[in-house]
């Protein structure tokens, strides 16, 4: 079982930047696909970016596209996600989640049901 946790949520103005980060336990990390996901006040939980295990396949949302970078660290246990020219519209609850269904290098879903593990969420709000 692998266990979840975010950090680095915070509040920032629009065109600013910051950094969350999901610290997994557990000593199976290196083979899940690891995933961020957002929430919004009164919308559905979506996709933003998604990683292999290898760290060779990412994936992302198209609103994130270009402004936000997906990165996995193997011998930390830990994955990243730089979101860089912040806009209000990404202000939301992000979530960190884990996958280990499949043993592919290029595996990095981008569906909410493929995932096994979730974080508790890290609030991310940006001001106007």
């Amino acid at each position: 079982q692998v266990q979840l946790v975010e950090s680095g949520g915070g509040l920032v103005q629009a065109g600013g930047s910051l950094i969350l980060s999901c610290a997994a336990s557990g000593r199976t990390f290196s083979s899940a696909a690891m995933g961020w996901f957002r929430q919004a006040p009164g919308k559905e939980r979506e996709f933003v970016a998604a990683v292999s295990r290898t760290g060779g396949r990412s994936n992302y949302a198209d609103p994130v596209k270009g402004r936000f970078t997906i990165s996995r660290d193997n011998a930390k246990n830990t994955v990243h996600l730089q979101m860089n020219s912040l806009k209000p519209e990404d202000t939301a609850v992000y979530y960190c989640a884990g996958d280990q269904s499949s043993g592919s290098a290029i595996y990095a879903p981008i569906t909410q049901d493929a995932y096994e593990y979730w974080g508790q969420g890290a609030q991310v709000t940006v001001s106007s």
